[in-house]
């Protein structure tokens, strides 16, 4: 018996020295803060009501040409090279790094956060998650740096992340939202269709514990209006690649909620046929430039209360800071949450705060709207050198935070405080 009582004292200090060894367990990995969903609602970690307000981080990611104030060149694609045909490539390149660095920083946080504001939609490229060339490189792009940092600016600030991939393979509108070639292609090729669904799955692995990100859009406004003639056709494509995508989600992170946008616009909700095929999906609509009455959003409403699902407004604003103000309280009215686009802009007052126009920028927008059909015409229309880079670079100052000027007006009208 006493041999026996020695060696089960004996095991009972190997078992408390290997459990002594074992990493601690943190709270957060018992139980982690994640947003999840209770019907239309969405349910903060406290298990009080979580009413998404917020903004939209447009441009920094995923440049778009009528921010610029361009019109003719109006994607990132087009953008980048009419600025590598008007500066060169090195300038150009050099460009691109300062901006991605300027745009959006931890300050920028910091003030969105002071206003009240609980949620922040990052649009993104889907080319930062590959070796393609993008925004100045050619290699080793810095999709997970940028997040990575992001997540971390809002984690400090306690809001939420909603991780938009705005331009996805192939193209998902097939106009210049999608900055692709003019045509849905994402809809009808087997390959875009693979890479998209492997970077969203490598995007969720990256990451599966971080709950400061409260979900994944993996659309922004597939199927454009312009393809009536095939509309039926590539509206029949969506709702099995949103299934395709979250499965593959699903295999290393079952914790986020994944967002899923309609056609035409983030519009059309009749393309979903089974709401139920996840068990923590919401959906995002997206609406600008109509009257701000019940009728222009009970589409969605009835949408929302036939699924017993969350829907809210990934896009809208674009306005008056009248509009907005209507806006925003029909949104609260309808138990539709909301993120106005875009945060900052260039020579405007519809955001939260305007980058002041740099001297001598109509160059720039002049070069991006001559003929440029030829290496002839390129020649002609390119303006002075260092006047234009000194406009370039002088956007790249005005971007930062400290240089832009706040609309204070614009933030109490989207239901915040200056």
């Amino acid at each position: 018996m006493k041999t026996q009582l020695n060696h089960l004292s004996f095991l009972a200090i190997i078992l408390a020295f290997f459990y002594a060894c074992q990493p601690a367990v943190t709270e957060t990995e018992q139980t982690p803060n994640f947003i999840t969903i209770n019907g239309h609602d969405l349910v903060a970690p406290d298990g009080s009501k979580f009413f998404i307000q917020g903004t939209n981080l447009g441009n920094w990611l995923n440049p778009e040409g009528y921010m610029f104030q361009f019109s003719k060149t109006s994607s990132a694609r087009l953008i980048d090279q009419a600025f590598r045909e008007m500066v060169g490539p090195d300038f150009t390149n050099s460009f691109w790094k300062t901006f991605k660095d300027n745009y959006v920083t931890r300050d920028d946080i910091r003030y969105i956060k002071s206003t009240g504001v609980n949620t922040i939609r990052i649009p993104f490229h889907y080319k930062l998650f590959t070796s393609e060339d993008y925004m100045g490189l050619s290699h080793d792009q810095d999709g997970f740096q940028r997040i990575d940092s992001l997540v971390e600016w809002c984690r400090e600030s306690e809001i939420y992340l909603i991780l938009d991939m705005h331009d996805a393979p192939g193209g998902q509108t097939g106009d210049n939202i999608d900055d692709s070639y003019g045509y849905p292609w994402l809809m009808v090729s087997e390959e875009s269709q693979q890479l998209f669904v492997d970077i969203w799955k490598n995007i969720a692995d990256h990451y599966k514990n971080e709950p400061v990100i409260l979900g994944y859009d993996l659309l922004n406004e597939p199927i454009a209006t312009y393809f009536k003639e095939e509309e039926e056709m590539l509206n029949a494509q969506l709702e099995p690649l949103y299934m395709k995508a979250t499965k593959a989600i699903r295999e290393v992170d079952t914790k986020h909620i994944v967002l899923l946008g309609g056609a035409q616009w983030n519009s059309n909700f009749t393309v979903f046929t089974d709401s139920k095929f996840d068990d923590n999906i919401m959906y995002t609509c997206h609406r600008y430039w109509c009257d701000t009455m019940q009728a222009n959003i009970q589409d969605f409403v009835d949408f929302r209360d036939s699924v017993n699902l969350p829907i809210y407004m990934g896009e809208t604003g674009e306005n008056t800071n009248e509009w907005i103000a209507a806006w925003t309280r029909l949104m609260i009215k309808n138990n539709i949450g909301y993120t106005y686009w875009p945060y900052k802009k260039m020579g405007s007052t519809r955001g939260m705060v305007t980058i002041p126009t740099p001297e001598n920028w109509q160059l720039v927008v002049d070069f991006t709207q001559s003929p440029r059909n030829g290496f002839d015409e390129i020649r002609k229309a390119r303006p002075e050198q260092e006047v234009v880079k000194m406009a370039m670079l002088e956007f790249l100052e005005n971007c930062k935070f400290s240089n832009c000027a706040k609309n204070d007006e614009y933030v109490r009208a989207m239901g915040m405080r200056p």
